[in-house]
């Protein structure tokens, strides 16, 4: 009699792999099912944990506020509103701070036991970190579209079109899940979670605020000037304003995907080799 095709599933009946010696899908096919099985975990782990999203709204909304109301009255930057100029910066700024979840979820899933559960079971090895990673794309989309709502009520406006700035959410997109992979290594390093976010901090403190996100980089000293002009964050602004505001695009825009795919590159085979190696 023919082989049949038996997948091996949780305590709560989702498939995470094949059973060793019985005939299934291709090697790539399970390892997406797992994958998936395993974003839906941690989809469903933040739906039971609302304080995740709602926490990781906040605080952007909070910098949208401060810089507009705040400081922006005394920011000056040349031939641009400076609600404008500010909410392209407040997207990258959200994600580069959202994906310290990345680390702390880990690192949680670590300290609880639930990674060492997952690797006894007869899943793909990477699955597990690129499922935590899907998830959390999944939430940086939902937190890009409150800034999207919050920067048109406090007076946003693209100046350019609608298939510019839809091009604009897919290079912004692209950088929360490269900064995702590289937030992984930092929870698989960890002990805890509240590591994880100490870690995380001098990290994300550097490329955030020494970039163009809130101010232009011309005004900066002269000595943090080629650092900031040059870094991730500051290349991911860069693309998103000209995509939504106008100017010179094709540069940012390749240089902004060129880092993405860099820090997926380097970042992603090291999480999978940590996540192997763990003991």
């Amino acid at each position: 009699m023919a082989a049949t095709t038996v997948p091996a599933t949780t305590v709560d009946g989702s498939i995470l792999g094949p059973v060793p010696g019985v005939e299934t899908r291709s090697a790539l096919g399970w390892a997406v099912s797992d994958t998936l099985a395993v974003a839906g975990r941690n989809l469903r782990g933040m739906l039971r944990n609302p304080g995740i999203v709602v926490f990781s709204t906040v605080q952007p909304i909070i910098f949208v506020l401060m810089f507009t109301y705040v400081f922006g009255g005394s920011i000056e930057v040349p031939g641009v509103d400076y609600v404008n100029f500010l909410i392209p910066g407040i997207f990258a700024q959200s994600v580069t701070f959202g994906a310290v979840n990345t680390a702390v979820g880990l690192a949680d899933d670590l300290q609880k036991g639930i990674i060492e559960r997952f690797r006894s079971l007869p899943m793909s090895r990477a699955a597990v970190i690129a499922g935590r990673t899907i998830a959390d794309l999944t939430r940086n989309l939902f937190v890009i579209a409150i800034m999207v709502l919050v920067g048109f009520a406090v007076g946003f406006r693209v100046q350019t079109n609608a298939l510019a700035f839809a091009a604009s959410i897919l290079v912004i997109v692209m950088f929360a899940f490269a900064l995702s992979w590289l937030f992984v290594n930092v929870g698989l390093l960890v002990a805890n979670a509240e590591t994880a976010q100490a870690a995380a901090f001098p990290i994300i403190a550097p490329l955030t605020f020494a970039s163009s996100a809130f101010v232009p980089v011309a005004d900066m000293p002269g000595w943090l000037q080629v650092f900031a002009a040059n870094q991730p964050v500051t290349k991911a602004v860069d693309a998103v304003r000209a995509l939504c505001l106008g100017g010179p695009t094709a540069g940012s825009v390749i240089a902004s995907l060129a880092w993405s795919l860099g820090i997926i590159a380097v970042f992603a085979p090291l999480a999978v080799r940590r996540y192997r190696r763990l003991a």
